[in-house]
């Protein structure tokens, strides 16, 4: 929420385009921390038994719950795609980096996604039921056995985690490879030697303005790389998660913690590599304290 703040009020140095998709990402990883940590892990291993527990509460849970990972990972997805248009194809730049173009392709992607988990409501029933009333949400067998729905799983693992997985990895690969190419051409013309250590400001410029983007697509990339292995894995396997041994049930829930934990690292990630944005938080976190030391001095003159 910090986060959400300070970036709208858009004091960091960074872009409006870049502003757009950093705010929709924290706030997809806040919906992803409500609903899957909170409405989700922390009710079921404290809280059970509770009105979060009736199966049409829990089936509308779990379409929350895939909506916002979906949200937060295409995002982070589409942040990616605009920085490499910014930096490696000059020619779209003025036309595709702009504020429509995030407004559109967000709102855009949002509603698609939502639209796309409607079925994982009705892929649960009741785990059991007393005094008439549906406790907890158990798949329905037809969920393995039917070609509708195992082309449904099928289409929703590879929108989520493989193909964005697949698609940062080579985004980020072209804009390393185009940075190198561009900084040896820049040196080049500059004639800049090993032995020299000029300044270079355009260079520094660069450098800045990539950073973040690799910090925040590495970050993604080594948080969910467990989770995609194992959704490898199980495809490769045909094996039920109903019937892994103890060290796959591990594996799993080590894949979803990491997963869970991407949602929270993105304002760590602003503190470490923005400055404005530290000087932002500063601010906000002093605020409260300076204006209470300024009332207490006007309540003693």
């Amino acid at each position: 929420m910090l986060g959400i703040v300070i970036l709208s009020c858009r004091n960091c140095g960074l872009s409006i385009c870049t502003t757009y998709y950093l705010v929709a990402m924290a706030a997809a990883d806040l919906l992803v921390i409500i609903t899957e940590v909170m409405l989700r892990q922390i009710s079921n291993y404290y809280f059970q038994w509770t009105f979060l527990d009736f199966t049409p509460v829990c089936s509308l849970i779990a379409v929350l719950v895939s909506t916002a990972t979906d949200c937060s990972v295409w995002f982070t997805v589409s942040f990616s795609f605009d920085h490499f248009v910014a930096i490696c194809c000059q020619q779209m730049k003025t036309k595709y980096c702009t504020m429509k173009t995030a407004i559109v392709v967000l709102s855009t992607t949002c509603i698609l996604l939502c639209l796309k988990n409607i079925p994982f409501y009705f892929i649960y029933e009741p785990w059991l039921i007393v005094n008439n009333i549906p406790w907890f949400c158990s798949a329905k067998p037809i969920y393995y056995t039917d070609s509708g729905w195992v082309g449904f799983d099928w289409c929703d693992q590879v929108l989520n985690p493989l193909l964005p997985f697949t698609l940062i990895l080579f985004i980020n690969t072209l804009m390393a490879r185009h940075i190198l190419q561009a900084s040896r051409v820049h040196k080049a013309l500059r004639g800049q030697r090993k032995g020299e250590n000029r300044s270079d400001p355009e260079m520094e410029s660069r450098k800045k303005s990539v950073i973040l983007l690799f910090t925040l697509s590495g970050s993604f990339i080594l948080l969910w790389s467990v989770c995609v292995i194992e959704v490898i894995y199980y495809n490769m396997t045909g094996k039920d998660p109903g019937d892994y041994t103890v060290s796959e049930i591990n594996f799993q829930q080590v894949g979803s913690m990491l997963q869970n934990l991407n949602c929270c690292t993105n304002t760590f990630i602003y503190v470490v590599t923005q400055s404005k944005f530290r000087e932002q938080l500063s601010s906000v976190v002093k605020f409260p304290v300076t204006s209470i030391i300024q009332k207490m001095k006007k309540h003693k003159n």
